[in-house]
């Protein structure tokens, strides 16, 4: 199985955003009840590989159609900032 792509991501000030590409290996999904970038963080500096696209590592939202055994099975998804978190738009309910 392939880990999919984080698509885009539109949360600028995040450490692993670069030019709305998320550089980071892996990130999780959720916290089981919000589908938010767990990864997120602020630094100063920019961080990951730059010539990696980063990928869904885990996802925790058992209850998303894209999810099974919480490995996320779309092709892509989508990183934005909706209120105060980061979340994943792709995340669909059941």
């Amino acid at each position: 199985m392939e880990m999919p792509q984080v698509s885009v991501c539109q949360v600028d000030e995040c450490a692993y955003n670069q030019e709305s590409a998320c550089h980071a290996l892996a990130i999780t999904v959720g916290d089981s009840t919000h589908a938010h970038c767990d990864t997120f963080f602020v630094f100063p500096a920019k961080g990951g590989d730059s010539s990696a696209v980063g990928r869904v590592g885990a996802c925790k939202m058992a209850g998303c159609l894209h999810n099974t055994g919480l490995e996320c099975q779309a092709p892509g998804i989508t990183v934005a900032s909706l209120g105060a978190s980061p979340d994943c738009l792709t995340y669909t309910a059941r």
